[in-house]
């Protein structure tokens, strides 16, 4: 799924779980969290790609197509190797654990808005297709990925926006009987 997408996902799950949570959670963080992995995996990319765009450096034809993108055929770029890299390891549950016991062990009690990470994790495995960055949600132990539906497909972005707004009007309907705070007022974090 897209990056914002993944960011209104799980701020909109922090909402729905703050309206029975005595202790809230933290929405910006949970949102922080649900754009982590694609954000750390993307963006050394994209900065080397700016950076060789403004000094004239680039050639477009060594960036693979989407369809050339699995299995890995990615020799022409290191940084692509490394992106590959970074992704499958923020997409891995193994990663989200040891990073959600370090935090535990840390701040001596469960960070939930982190939950926002394991969110992306299992919304992605559905929505990306084998032919671009399927979810290596079981790497390093296998190399097995689920090849869903790409959530590029034009009818799927239509009906993920549409539920993404049926969600937050949900959210805002339900802030406004239960007689809760506004949405956009700063919330006191927890979390």
């Amino acid at each position: 799924m897209d990056v914002f997408s993944h960011g209104l996902w799980a701020a909109a799950l922090a909402k729905i779980v703050n309206f029975r949570k005595k202790k809230p959670m933290s929405v910006w963080l949970t949102a922080f969290w649900g754009v982590f992995p694609d954000v750390f995996a993307f963006a050394p990319a994209f900065v080397w790609l700016f950076y060789k765009y403004f000094t004239g450096g680039i050639n477009p034809s060594l960036f693979p197509k989407p369809g050339e993108m699995e299995p890995v055929a990615m020799d022409t770029l290191p940084i692509m190797k490394l992106t590959h890299f970074l992704y499958n390891l923020t997409h891995s549950l193994l990663a989200f654990a040891v990073v959600f016991l370090i935090m535990l062990l840390i701040f001596r009690r469960i960070r939930w808005s982190a939950f926002g990470w394991l969110f992306h994790i299992i919304i992605d495995i559905p929505t990306h297709s084998y032919k671009f960055f399927p979810t290596p949600f079981l790497w390093p132990f296998s190399n097995w990925k689920f090849d869903g539906i790409s959530w590029a497909n034009p009818w799927f972005m239509l009906f993920n926006v549409l539920m993404l707004g049926a969600v937050w009007l949900a959210i805002l309907l339900g802030k406004r009987k239960n007689n809760n705070p506004s949405l956009f007022q700063r919330e006191v974090r927890r979390d």
